[in-house]
């Protein structure tokens, strides 16, 4: 997917790139003009459907609920390649973080002060690292990834391309790489960083109908073995 759109787009929108977005929105309208209320009853591959439309058709009222997309680590690979680089036709080291996720989108209900969380599938997740922004993939000055789905596959397929910096980079791999059950990543869209890649937002670039990333979140969550151990042991006491 990534290498189609290498191929065939640049990073600026033109009339070509907006045909090909609204043709996409067209075919996952039915499921984007479904109301919150459905959510529960629909499958991941239709909720993810739903969270794509909303960005981009009705923006405004889907801010409202402060959407948070949750993409829950599973798996990690680094991959480092030292040779000619075939984006800078330059001989370099380049360094690849493979992630593979279970997403969910968190929305706020504010009206309950309530919040759910809802599945939208499982992806992939493909980030550079290097200390400046990278020509592959095509990013704009201040976008940090884009994401963008295959709705051929089922439950939907989710893709996102993007970088880190090597200190962040430092300050994450020993968690992906912790072998403690109690420990796990989830890396964090907030919904201010979340933009239609359409026209009228030419800071972000990616294939038509993707989310333009600004910003990526990475959160470590752990429980002490120790603490577990009272949970249970208070438990069995009750």
């Amino acid at each position: 997917m990534r290498s189609d759109y290498i191929r065939r787009f640049d990073p600026e929108i033109d009339e070509g790139h907006e045909k090909l977005r609204r043709d996409i929105m067209r075919t996952i309208e039915a499921h984007g003009a479904k109301t919150i209320s459905d959510l529960p009853d629909m499958t991941e591959g239709e909720r993810a459907k739903w969270v794509f439309w909303n960005l981009h058709e009705n923006l405004d009222e889907f801010r409202k609920l402060e959407p948070t997309l949750i993409g829950q680590v599973m798996c990690t690979q680094l991959t480092v390649t030292d040779g000619l680089s075939m984006a800078s036709e330059k001989m370099s080291m380049e360094k690849r973080i493979a992630l593979t996720c279970r997403w969910h989108v968190r929305l706020a209900y504010t009206s309950y002060q309530n919040e759910e969380a809802y599945q939208i599938g499982e992806g992939s997740v493909d980030l550079t690292v290097a200390n400046t922004i990278p020509t592959d993939p095509p990013l704009q000055k201040n976008q940090k990834a884009y994401m963008d789905s295959d709705n051929s596959l089922y439950p939907n397929q989710l893709y996102l391309y993007g970088w880190v910096t090597e200190p962040i980079w430092n300050e994450i791999k020993n968690h992906l790489y912790s072998p403690t059950p109690n420990c796990h990543t989830d890396l964090i869209l907030r919904d201010n960083c979340l933009f239609p890649v359409k026209a009228g937002f030419g800071f972000v670039a990616g294939p038509p109908g993707s989310i333009g990333i600004t910003n990526l979140e990475f959160c470590v969550s752990s429980h002490s073995a120790e603490r577990r151990s009272n949970r249970r042991t208070e438990t069995l006491q009750r």
